[in-house]
């Protein structure tokens, strides 16, 4: 609440300015204007949010910016073509929403608000451009999807002139799975452990490795691909398969699996490990128990980007495993072709049967993505600090058991404790003189005797409460130091007024 809030609320008729010779005024001026605020009501400040004004302001400066389209591409000037016509329509658009922004708002706000329409219509346009990909791909193959010697067949006796009812993609889906899943058992430990190494191991040769992945990461497939066929193809003589396709992948997907992965691993909290070490943990320990159940969503995410950018090469595969219309499940001999390169093939011919199932086959190439990506997200399951309803009834029955063992452990230890005071308040089976000696401050025959420059500590018995209207009974008299001390002979025995 502000000062102009204030004088706002303030009575027109108090007076602002008393005089210095009338306190009881000044008083009275004074309680007016706070009981004056007082009664005002306490609203909180809208912050964000929809406002009638501002989707008003919206959409007048939608149709003000299309009209300006129109007219400069219609009658004031002589431009043409579909792209600019939505350019300048935008654009127009953001200025004359400034412009009433503006009339309202101060220049903050109106940049704030510019700037949430530009990013509402990115993400528009990005949802729009991805939903038009998947929307045209699965419109385009829906002649061949409906029928299921599509998912079970293979090409080896279906030609170009065949109907859809004859061939399929069973041996392309076949070989995308083998080559995805050993490019997947290669790239995750050893990103994953690299990306530890990176993260907890800094020094100049993890800048140096560090810098080469990242130059990894603008790596063209054909390079990976030539690589993987000059080294394994020709220098050790082995054949075109689906495992040297796999190790061509895998050279793709582990630079991204490397950044992706050190990056989540830099956004654990360093306390986390700082607490770990400071119990005493090895470092092993820390990364195994700490770190990594930590970033295991992002670590997820990391996984399933380097799987995404995989999965879809195509120029590696045709050099390092071939293609071939025949189903091969054995990926240590013979060729084999992956979806990406059966969807190429399908496409570049021109009859109509070959290129629906080329869209067909590109359809399940990107269910098959969303597969592995909603496996990926289970795997990887929620943040740090969320539980699901699962982890969220398992933690509580941790927890109740741990109370349990807690309160059976702690349990006898009391009852012994107490039975120990109920033995030490019975009987004792010492003489009566004994115990006197004791009371007295006589040393017994266990303990040492004390020194003559020492005082020896006294012990008196309780007293016994007094009855309602007696009189508190009073100790007996503290004796002076020579009967402590038992004079300057020795020690005298207080009983009996013997010296030892």
């Amino acid at each position: 609440m502000t000062v102009v809030d204030l004088e706002k609320g303030a009575p027109q008729g108090a007076p602002q300015d008393a005089p210095q010779g009338a306190p009881g005024n000044a008083a009275a001026g004074t309680s007016a204007d706070t009981a004056a605020v007082t009664a005002l009501p306490d609203v909180p400040r809208r912050i964000g949010g929809v406002t009638r004004s501002g989707v008003l302001s919206v959409f007048g400066a939608a149709a003000s910016g299309l009209c300006v389209a129109v007219l400069l591409f219609g009658e004031l000037a002589p431009f043409s073509g579909a792209l600019g016509f939505f350019v300048t329509a935008y654009l127009s658009f953001l200025g004359i929403y400034a412009v009433l922004t503006g009339l309202e708002e101060n220049g903050q706000a109106v940049r704030d608000r510019v700037m949430t329409v530009v990013l509402w219509s990115a993400g528009g346009l990005m949802f729009a451009a991805l939903t038009m990909v998947l929307g045209f791909t699965a419109w385009r193959g829906r002649e061949a999807l409906p029928h299921a010697n599509f998912f079970t067949q293979d090409m080896q006796a279906a030609g170009p002139l065949d109907p859809l009812t004859n061939g399929g993609i069973a041996h392309a889906m076949l070989g995308t799975l083998i080559m995805i899943a050993i490019a997947l058992a290669i790239t995750v430990p050893l990103g994953l452990a690299c990306a530890v190494y990176l993260n907890q191991i800094p020094g100049r040769f993890s800048r140096f490795v560090r810098t080469i992945v990242e130059a990894m990461t603008a790596l063209p497939s054909i390079v990976a691909g030539l690589m993987v066929y000059a080294v394994w193809i020709l220098n050790l003589g082995m054949q075109k398969s689906g495992l040297a396709a796999g190790f061509a992948i895998s050279v793709m997907m582990l630079p991204i699996v490397i950044r992706a992965a050190d990056v989540v691993l830099r956004l654990v909290p360093g306390t986390l490990t700082e607490a770990s070490e400071a119990l005493g943990a090895p470092r092993w320990r820390t990364v195994w128990h700490v770190v990594l159940p930590t970033a295991r969503s992002g670590l997820a995410t990391a996984v399933i980007l380097g799987t995404a950018r995989g999965i879809g090469e195509t120029s590696p595969v045709l050099l390092t495993a071939g293609f071939t219309a025949a189903l091969n499940a054995d990926p240590t001999s013979g060729p084999m072709v992956s979806l990406p390169l059966a969807v190429f093939n399908f496409v570049k011919s021109p009859e109509p049967a070959m290129i629906a199932r080329g869209f067909g086959a590109a359809a399940v190439l990107m269910a098959l993505v969303l597969v592995l990506f909603v496996i990926a997200r289970v795997i990887g399951g929620r943040g740090p600090g969320h539980q699901n309803k699962r982890q969220a009834r398992r933690a509580a029955r941790a927890s109740r058991r741990d109370a349990t063992r807690f309160a059976e452990l702690h349990t006898p230890g009391l009852e012994l404790f107490e039975t120990g005071d109920r033995d030490n308040a019975g009987a004792s089976n010492e003489p009566e003189g004994a115990g006197l000696h004791r009371s007295a401050g006589a040393p017994s025959h266990d303990a040492p005797a004390a020194d003559s420059g020492e005082q020896s500590p006294e012990y008196h018995a309780p007293a016994p409460a007094p009855a309602h209207g007696d009189p508190a009974p009073q100790g007996p008299p503290a004796p002076d130091d020579e009967t402590r001390t038992g004079g300057a002979g020795g020690n005298e025995d207080l009983a009996t007024g013997d010296s030892h």
